[in-house]
């Protein structure tokens, strides 16, 4: 019998403060990310309760879901979101949490901002009140999202009792053609092993073709994995993850004896897993999703497919309603199809190699005619280092708006929305209905393929507008 751990056997045991049985454990979180979406409530039951916050040095604080990114912003948003805003840096405020506020250098997307920062390291324990903390699985670490009950939970003892939750690994291997990316790679995967290919686990992502990606198209991977039903996604920690985190503020110092035990921090020959997936890359085209889900994902030269007739019932109708949402029909073109919005952002694709492959394919070119057409950094670092490229002056020159940092069109809880009946190309994550407004329909893309629509005023292969 396999006695080998896996990557997160190790994490999990690395974290755990006492076994209590039954698969049940009490866990040290290590790090702590707060946003003012997610946090408000949990404060108030802290106060209610008259518990202080234990570990106020291991949390971080940003407002990033509600916050306007427009030009000489403030506070002002939504209705509603000003005073979510102003509680966030008051509590923060009342417990000596650091605040990486709008209009700090520091600011951003939570989950763009705790990497860059160096908050997030291999090894730790990551908890934010948001599904999309696993994007920080791509250094190694365990992170995962949270309700705010437990966001109140880790405020009062900075741990969390959780059942040890099942792990499957993902093998991926070939290698990508030019013009497909981290992104397309992300949705086709998800195409083919399913939105609920998890259950609510672990997934580590690993095999020669995860080794070879960059650390920013490491966390656009892990970003999506959630959309696949982990809770966490993981890759194991290697030199491209040394020397990333060695390029963040403040690393651990002495850094070679970190770097020696995160060595250990990958899945033994005989490590076992729920469930085990595969994919190769090698036949792989720039993707787009069709449908209400990022696993109803074609290639962008593909037609629309039909609702499946030897599907289960459930899934059918699913299909048919998608069809029916996104104003489809089956056998069309998704190539060629008119879009009026276009955005470029979020958690999965703002970080500066998405804006530079974005830039390459606009530079010298005009948005179409009628396209409102959208570029919003994941931080405010990201944009210094975009307009030190002068690639806001490219986006600019070409139709786009340069935004400020923040989750802007992603979430659809700002200002930054798209109109009912619209259709949309968005970099972000998620496509089910509503999402980036009511009513609004959206299609799940790469940074050059949402650059090469806004380009074509319809959905385009990028690979055309990439020299």
């Amino acid at each position: 019998m396999s006695s080998g751990m896996s990557l997160f056997d190790k994490l999990w045991r690395q974290n755990l403060i006492e076994d209590l049985g039954e698969g049940r454990g009490l866990i040290h979180i290590d790090r702590h990310l707060l946003h003012e979406l997610s946090s408000p409530q949990a404060f108030a039951g802290l106060r209610q309760a008259e518990r202080v916050v234990r570990s106020p040095d291991l949390a971080f604080a940003v407002p990033d879901h509600i916050v306007d990114t427009g030009p000489g912003r403030g506070d002002r948003t939504v209705p509603g979101g000003e005073a979510m805003i102003r509680a966030l840096r008051a509590n923060a405020k009342a417990a000596d949490i650091a605040l990486f506020d709008v209009g700090d250098p520091r600011h951003g997307i939570v989950h763009v901002v705790a990497a860059e920062q160096g908050i997030a390291l291999p090894g730790m324990a990551i908890a934010c009140g948001d599904s999309h903390t696993c994007t920080l699985g791509a250094l190694g670490a365990w992170a995962f999202g949270i309700g705010t009950s437990d966001v109140e939970h880790i405020l009062a003892t900075q741990t969390l009792v959780m059942r040890k939750p099942a792990s499957s690994r993902l093998t991926v291997t070939g290698t990508r053609a030019p013009g497909v990316s981290a992104k397309d790679l992300a949705l086709g995967i998800i195409a083919q092993i399913g939105v609920n290919a998890a259950k609510g686990g672990v997934l580590e992502i690993a095999g020669p073709a995860i080794e070879a990606l960059t650390m920013e198209e490491r966390f656009t991977l892990c970003n999506m994995g959630i959309e696949a039903s982990a809770r966490s996604a993981i890759i194991a920690p290697d030199a491209t993850t040394f020397a990333y985190v060695a390029a963040r503020p403040n690393p651990p110092v002495p850094l070679a004896p970190a770097i020696a035990a995160w060595r250990a921090l990958r899945s033994d020959p005989d490590a076992r897993f729920d469930a085990e997936f595969a994919f190769d890359c090698d036949d792989l085209a720039p993707q787009v999703s069709w449908g209400t889900n990022p696993g109803q994902t074609i290639g962008v030269n593909q037609a629309v497919p039909d609702a499946p007739s030897d599907a289960a019932p459930r899934e059918r109708d699913a299909a048919l309603r998608a069809l029916a949402y996104m104003g489809l029909e089956a056998g069309q073109p998704i190539l060629g199809l008119p879009v009026s919005v276009v955005f470029i952002g979020s958690c999965t694709n703002s970080r500066l190699s998405d804006l530079q492959v974005a830039a390459r394919v606009v530079e010298g070119r005009k948005v179409a005619p009628g396209v409102r057409a959208l570029v919003v950094p994941g931080s405010a670092r990201v944009k210094a280092e975009a307009e030190a490229l002068g690639l806001d002056a490219i986006f600019v020159a070409a139709g786009f708006e340069w935004r400020e940092a923040g989750c802007s069109m992603c979430v659809g809880m700002n200002s930054d929305r798209v109109a009912p009946g619209e259709r949309s190309v968005s970099t972000s994550n998620r496509n089910f209905e509503g999402r980036q407004g009511p009513g609004a329909r959206t299609h799940l893309a790469s940074p050059a393929t949402a650059a090469a629509s806004a380009i074509a005023g319809a959905i385009a292969d990028p690979r055309a507008y990439l020299r």
